[in-house]
């Protein structure tokens, strides 16, 4: 499992999780997005530009 701090939000992988590749971020322990890293898409909940923002920065480092 993959847990990353960034502001108010938390993402989470975890390895040998079903496909496609995906992240969920929470806020407050709550579920805000489960989003698809191959399809670039969501798969459950709205991210919002903030989230969209710091999925790449956190791929850019590698860390996702």
């Amino acid at each position: 499992m993959g847990k990353i701090r960034r502001g108010n939000y938390v993402f989470i992988t975890w390895k040998g999780d079903h496909g496609p590749k995906h992240v969920h971020v929470y806020s407050d322990s709550k579920l805000v997005t489960k989003w698809d890293l191959e399809a670039r898409a969501a798969m459950k909940g709205r991210p919002t530009a903030r989230i969209l923002e710091l999925i790449r920065q956190l791929e850019k480092e590698g860390a996702l």
